[in-house]
């Protein structure tokens, strides 16, 4: 009892919801999977047995095995590094990116918010998929041409939603009364700014991050993400997908593991929002109220 009296109370309000519950769980094993991966797997996911090829889920292969005789478990296993890789490393290009672009849209002179402004409209009108693609197509398909990709695409919506928030902060009184007391701007963003916009930011964020997991799969299932030599549920669903109709319960796999995760992820950040969000506790606080005092 006393461990959880002194865990924040974002953390016990994330934990008391089941969406919140449920993308934690999700997040991670995703994050163990990949760590485990890292030391033990099954079986060597480049190993090839012509003999046990389209085996059913049995021991060992509890997942079977391909139509080249490779255990999909051991696949899913070593393309679980590559999801986390590329969800977190575009989400933290997403964060540079977008915070960059909030801040200077939003604390600077009124010439520059005006031409990060209108960066940002042409920016967003290039689909990321697009983009990543054109990128692909001139240096190769590679993770880190999605990480970057993606993450500069969300970077891009993630200013868009998060600078009119900052803007509408930088109005409050608690802002102006640290402006007056010597801040400069780069002290108010960090102490009273990004602090007050975290809960959008997460949501939107947690969003982005999902997207990449799909984004690098399908590019990875059209041959502009990771290359061959690399593992990959995108690569593994393309090879999988042209025996559907004979040995369909192999698809199912590693597009399960993409559906969960993304599901996940998204779920995760609807909670966090929840859970951070201050206007929205002070609402829950003002509908227990009257009950309260009855």
């Amino acid at each position: 009892m006393a461990a959880r009296a002194s865990a924040p109370r974002w953390l016990r309000a994330l934990l008391s919801s089941a969406t919140g519950w449920f993308g934690v769980i999700v997040v991670v094993l995703l994050a163990l999977t990949a760590v485990v991966s890292l030391f033990w797997m099954p079986f060597d996911p480049m190993l090839s047995d012509i003999r046990g090829r389209w085996a059913t889920p049995s021991w060992p292969h509890l997942l079977g095995t391909d139509g080249t005789g490779r255990d999909i478990l051991s696949l899913l296993m070593a393309g679980a590094r590559t999801t986390v890789f590329v969800a977190v490393g575009s989400g933290i290009v997403a964060t540079i990116v977008g915070i960059l672009l909030a801040a200077l849209g939003a604390l600077t002179a009124r010439w520059m918010r005006e031409t990060v402004a209108v960066l940002v409209d042409i920016l967003i009108a290039f689909p990321v998929l697009m983009i990543a693609m054109m990128i692909s197509a001139v240096w190769g398909g590679s993770l880190w041409v999605v990480v970057f990709s993606v993450g500069i695409g969300f970077g891009v919506s993630i200013a868009r939603v998060t600078r009119p928030e900052l803007r509408r902060v930088q109005q409050s009184d608690f802002v102006v009364a640290g402006r007056a007391s010597g801040l400069t701007n780069g002290q108010n963003l960090i102490r009273h700014l990004l602090p007050n916009v975290a809960p959008v930011f997460i949501v939107q964020l947690s969003w982005s991050m999902a997207v990449a997991v799909l984004a690098e799969a399908g590019l990875s299932y059209l041959g502009f993400g990771a290359s061959l030599t690399e593992s990959s549920w995108g690569l593994l669903l393309a090879d999988l997908q042209r025996y559907i109709g004979v040995h369909p319960l192999t698809v199912v796999w590693p597009g399960l593991a993409i559906t969960i995760t993304v599901l996940g992820l998204n779920l995760l950040g609807d909670a966090l929002r929840e859970a951070t969000d201050p206007t929205l506790s002070r609402r829950a606080a003002q509908v227990h109220l009257p009950e309260a005092i009855a």
